[in-house]
């Protein structure tokens, strides 16, 4: 099996750091022209300069507007889109949830999704279709207490995906999403730290129970991430659409 990205066209939103660094790199190793936006631009300062970039904070209208005049600049169209910017939000009993908090965690997380695929949806039928790979969570599948927020938005992609791949299938766009389990890196250290503070554990003790909630007890890599949506958006993907994909170890609850 040949698996090539040349000729594509890719947006990854949040794609200067973490999962969404990865996830552009592995396209451009691939043959793809890539651009990302970030809200960090001390990230998108480090990025090569084959692949160009945007400030733009997707919960913003505004941002996006810009951020899609500068995708059909620097790239004249686009044949994939990869929803990957998304925030923690605040790990807390839903009584002490501030509703500013509540609404930055939906608006990032969901509210962005929308607002980069409602622009890139024309320019990928134009291009006479292409593929939407949207990040959810192990929590867009599972409950998860004191995260109310990201699980609920979580959840919400899974739906969006499903109907968008219903929608959108007869002009030959493919939707899916992935739903990553406990991925590497200093945003779930973050995480780990707060639940292990609302458990009154230590970092380690939780870290470990966390871990048991996989059936290999294990983290997932961003690179592992990053291979699937790559999967998805290339030749070989071609009959997938409108699914939900763990690669999560087999998360089977959380905590």
């Amino acid at each position: 099996m040949k698996l090539s990205a040349t000729g594509l066209r890719v947006l990854v939103t949040a794609g200067a750091a973490g999962i969404g660094r990865v996830i552009a790199q592995t396209f451009v190793d691939n043959g793809a022209r890539v651009h990302v936006c970030d809200v960090d631009e001390k990230a998108l300062a480090q990025l090569p300069a084959k692949i160009t970039q945007s400030r733009a904070d997707v919960a913003d209208l505004r941002d996006v507007d810009r951020l899609f005049e500068d995708v059909q600049r620097h790239l004249g169209g686009l044949d994939v889109l990869v929803n990957n910017a998304g925030i923690a939000g605040p790990t807390a009993k839903v009584e002490d949830i501030r509703p500013e908090d509540w609404d930055r965690c939906i608006a990032v997380n969901l509210n962005g999704m929308f607002y980069c695929t409602r622009k890139a949806m024309p320019l990928i039928k134009a291009a006479g279709g292409g593929s939407i790979v949207n990040l959810s969570s192990a929590a867009g599948r599972h409950g998860f207490p004191q995260r109310s927020p990201y699980s609920v938005a979580k959840w919400g992609v899974v739906g969006f995906t499903k109907s968008l791949a219903v929608e959108a299938g007869p002009d030959k766009v493919r939707v899916n999403c992935i739903l990553p389990g406990i991925v590497e890196g200093e945003r779930i250290e973050r995480v780990i730290a707060a639940k292990a503070t609302a458990h009154g554990v230590s970092h380690e003790e939780f870290r470990r129970k966390f871990l048991e909630t996989t059936s290999l007890h294990s983290t997932v890599s961003p690179q592992d991430i990053a291979n699937m949506a790559f999967f998805l958006c290339s030749d070989a993907g071609r009959r997938i659409t409108g699914q939900a994909i763990p690669v999560d170890a087999d998360v089977r609850y959380l905590v």
